[in-house]
């Protein structure tokens, strides 16, 4: 037995399945957890010592890597002068400042812990605006765990083959309407169905929690123009694309402004973090200006702030970096498309910057319905290969593959070689 495998064992005593996020079980995958032990750049060392090159990067905000040194050092600073304080600190201010200057829809943003929290708290902003109860998502969009909004979710909800989570009232969920994602006329009819009963529609500009789909041309422009014509608010939930994507999110990669957006731990560079803003107006509803409440202890943590604020402003001096890192990532899952045709292997790669995700199926995948196409257990044997071989996936079929600035050419040769050696061992079986 490994030591990832006894650890695992005296988890599930003391911890429901014996993780503390359901994905992490490996259950999709027929496997057990790796226990990791530390992280450096591109790689990821468990318990058992073996090393991995990791395409998760804790499920996206490690956009310059594991461990950087300049972050590193800033949060030893800041933990130098103390935890946690529950006052306000100087260093929120120039997180905030730094956010709006970077994302032009926002003029104000309030600091939370988590994506889960940020869009739970836009929501009750988007309701308390409008004064308007009804919102629309999208069928396979995960937005957290917030009870209204597990609804044909995404991410593991969607790997677990549960729609829906017991322990949520009818009630929770009765003024959350479901759409198709890349469908127009889904969301019109629900608009003409609640007439002035809509307060927002939310969408992942880009679905990263049914694997990737990527919008349709006009899609989200068709949303930002529906909204309007029926005083609703646009939210967007950038906790994936956020400061991933661009320097201004996927709102700006797309050309698309919404009235509210969310962001997740990449505004933290990976510690518990999270964030929504949008116009003044907007959000001057959020107490103690306005009427909306909304509080947290640890909101605002001099030591995520400062992580966050470290991160987000090297990327905001280094532009060329995200120009730079959208092309090795066009260039990788180019090359692993490669791959498939040579070994005439008939599987969907989509992509989009350094976001990609593998689905198991022939078709087009661009909403929910054609994601579920994918075969899960052709995913679980190859993510099963991969991360014998070294390569640490996503332990689940709808789940991003997220790159790094750290990932060096010999890494993404690495991951190629494997992912080959996969596929033309299946091919002359």
């Amino acid at each position: 037995m490994t030591r990832s495998e006894e650890l695992f064992e005296e988890a599930k005593k003391y911890i429901p399945g014996g993780v503390n996020s359901p994905v992490r079980a490996f259950q999709s995958i027929g496997s057990t957890p790796r226990f990791i032990r530390s992280a450096s750049g591109s790689h990821m060392k468990d318990e058992d010592s073996i090393d991995y090159i990791d395409f998760i990067g804790s499920w996206g905000p490690m956009i310059l890597g594991h461990d950087y040194e300049e972050i590193r050092n800033r949060v030893m600073e800041a933990i130098g002068n103390g935890l946690s304080f529950g006052a306000t600190t100087e260093i929120e201010i120039k997180v905030a400042r730094l956010i709006c200057r970077m994302v032009p829809s926002i003029e104000l943003v309030r600091m939370v812990n988590s994506g889960t929290e940020a869009v739970m708290s836009a929501i009750r902003v988007a309701r308390g605006y409008t004064g308007r109860d009804k919102i629309v998502k999208f069928n396979g969009c995960y937005h957290g765990h917030s009870d209204g909004l597990l609804v044909k979710a995404g991410s593991g909800v969607m790997t677990a083959g549960v729609p829906d989570s017991s322990g949520v009232p009818a009630g929770c969920t009765a003024d959350t309407l479901t759409a198709d994602y890349n469908n127009l006329d889904s969301v019109e009819s629900l608009f003409q169905g609640n007439p002035g009963e809509i307060a927002a529609v939310i969408v992942e500009p880009v679905g990263a929690n049914m694997g990737v789909v990527l919008p349709e041309p006009g899609f989200l422009e068709g949303l930002r123009r529906i909204c309007t014509e029926n005083g609703a608010l646009l939210i967007f939930d950038e906790v994936i694309t956020g400061f991933r994507l661009a320097g201004d999110g996927a709102q700006g990669y797309f050309g698309v402004t919404p009235d509210l957006t969310t962001f997740g731990k990449i505004i933290g560079a990976g510690m518990p973090v999270g964030a929504y803003g949008g116009r003044r107006e907007i959000m001057e509803v959020v107490a103690p200006l306005g009427s909306v409440y909304q509080a947290g202890t640890l909101s605002g943590n001099p030591v995520a702030m400062t992580a966050g604020y470290t991160q987000l402003k090297l990327m905001e001096d280094h532009p060329e970096w995200y120009t730079n890192l959208n092309e090795k990532g066009n260039k990788f899952f180019c090359s692993m498309e490669e791959i498939l045709k040579r070994y005439h292997q008939p599987y969907i790669i989509n992509h989009i910057g350094s976001l990609g995700c593998l689905f198991f199926t022939d078709q087009p995948v661009n909403d929910y319905a054609s994601a579920k196409s994918s075969d899960t257990r052709a995913y679980a044997d190859y993510c099963n290969y991969m991360l014998n071989h070294g390569i640490y996936l996503a332990p689940a079929q709808f789940e991003a593959m997220f790159l790094s600035t750290a990932h060096t050419e010999e890494d993404l040769n690495c991951f190629l070689e494997v992912f080959e050696d996969y596929f033309k061992m299946k091919a002359f079986k």
